[in-house]
């Protein structure tokens, strides 16, 4: 190992190869301990990985992918064998193209900053999420994250038009397109959306700009039953049209966790004893025009008894109070030690599939305790259970029957979070047998020496002598 070392020592400057205490100093990832890589490298740009992937070709040495380490499925998290290649010193903003609505970037530029140097350009990068701030725009693209605003602008797959990729055996692919429309061939681009690193390595890409919009409009209902739930989401649809931003629900065991007087709680703004609480925002270019419209929708939903009360913001203060209750996950680690679900399903199978797992949830673990919460107006649903213990085992028998029922109801195991290794051994449960089985073609002809991000998605196995 320690040849492989010294050759990427010559490759990169002084302080782009960490061993030893350099590394164990480092997390693996968000909620994991220290880094056990065997070592982390750290290339500059684009030209700088193809070499360094040239030689763990040569090597046969495997290769992990960090950016922000914010994952949630341990995507990111590299064994004692392998190499980390972080991508914190890839953080350039190459350029803002106002003409044409597209910032380039490196790979390593956290999203937050994106999103502020578009909004200084008066446009804005929609995808959105808690993590922005550490979030780095390869991390989102390799897991194909969604996020706040799905609903409106869809999921990273439809916000990147171009792509700089390095393969495992050091090839750079690039495809730096700035078009909305080119129908030249295949898509390669989309090939290493949402792979999680398993395919190549993104080192470069171009995003494509919205506008910025003048005028925001931020809301809290409560409302008596699911279905109302999905009327409300039809008519605000209807009523809203494009200016439909968000439609996050809380269930009521959700609210009742983050709202309220203990020091991890936010003050709620209307009675905490409805099932249902939807947080709605739309945004548009005329602030009176569009707050009138706004209102008028939520009137409509009133005087047709699909909500029962509504607190609508006046101010910016006012609207970040009402997402710090949505967004408010500190107060899920009150529940620990707990287990997280990210989930997705046809919306008129939620409430069924629910009333599904609760009941088996409860009859097997009379003391568990879960909330749900999530992006409805996107099918996506986040279950949080404990059952009071953490052990592997239970851990287990908790996930199988979360994603057990997924398959009776046709959802999939992942909304947003991707599969690394916290769900491999469950993609069944979303995947067919030929499905599988393409993917696994597709690995094993980009990557056939299983050399990134092995054991993550997919456990493939290499032929002897490879």
């Amino acid at each position: 190992m320690s040849d492989i070392i010294t050759a990427l020592k010559d490759i990169l400057d002084s302080g782009g190869v960490l061993t030893g205490v350099d590394v164990t100093s480092r997390v693996a990832g968000w909620a994991e301990g220290a880094c056990e890589a065997l070592a982390v490298v750290r290339p500059r740009n684009t030209s700088e990985v193809s070499e360094v992937m040239k030689l763990c070709n040569q090597y046969n040495q495997s290769v992990v992918t960090e950016g922000g380490k914010t994952g949630m499925v341990r995507g990111c998290i590299a064994s004692p064998g392998d190499i980390a290649l972080s991508l914190e010193r890839m953080n350039t903003i190459e350029e803002l193209d106002t003409a044409n609505g597209t910032a380039t970037v490196q790979a390593g530029v956290p999203l937050q900053l994106v999103q502020e140097a578009a909004e200084a350009a008066r446009f804005c990068y929609p995808m959105d999420l808690g993590a922005r701030g550490s979030a780095t725009i390869g991390g989102t693209i390799s897991t194909n994250a969604g996020g706040n605003r799905v609903i409106r602008y869809g999921m990273t797959r439809g916000l990147v038009l171009g792509l700089e990729v390095v393969m495992a055996d050091g090839t750079i692919v690039s495809s730096m397109n700035k078009m909305i429309k080119n129908n030249a061939g295949y898509d390669l681009k989309q090939l290493f959306i949402g792979s999680e690193g398993t395919l190549g390595i993104v080192t470069r890409a171009v995003l494509k700009l919205s506008p910025a919009l003048n005028s925001q409009q931020t809301a809290l209902v409560a409302l008596e039953r699911f279905e109302q739930v999905i009327s409300l989401l039809q008519h605000c649809q209807r009523e809203l049209g494009g200016q439909l931003c968000a439609f996050e629900v809380m269930w009521n065991s959700y609210f009742q966790l983050v709202t309220g007087d203990e020091a991890h709680q936010k003050k709620a703004p209307m009675d905490r004893n409805y099932p249902f609480y939807v947080l709605i925002e739309s945004a548009g270019a005329d602030q009176d025009k569009d707050t009138e419209a706004f209102e008028y929708a939520l009137n409509g939903a009133l005087e047709e008894g699909l909500i029962c009360d509504a607190v609508l913001s006046k101010s910016h203060a006012e609207r970040n109070a009402l997402w710090e209750i949505r967004d408010n996950i500190e107060a899920l680690f009150t529940l620990y030690p707990f287990y997280g679900f990210d989930i997705s399903l046809p919306l008129d199978r939620m409430a069924q599939y629910l009333a599904d797992i609760e009941q088996t949830l409860s009859a097997t673990w009379p003391t568990q305790r879960h909330v749900v919460f999530g992006h409805l107006g996107d099918g996506n649903l986040h279950i949080v259970v404990t059952t009071g213990s953490e052990h592997v085992a239970e851990k287990h028998r908790v996930e199988d029957v979360v994603y057990s029922a997924l398959e009776t109801y046709g959802g999939s195991i992942s909304a947003e979070h991707g599969i690394g290794l916290e769900k491999k051994n469950y993609l069944h449960h979303s995947r067919s047998t030929e499905e599988l089985a393409l993917m696994r073609l597709l690995k094993t002809t980009l990557d056939p020496k299983n050399l990134l991000n092995p054991g993550k998605l997919l456990d493939i196995t290499v032929p002897n002598g490879q």
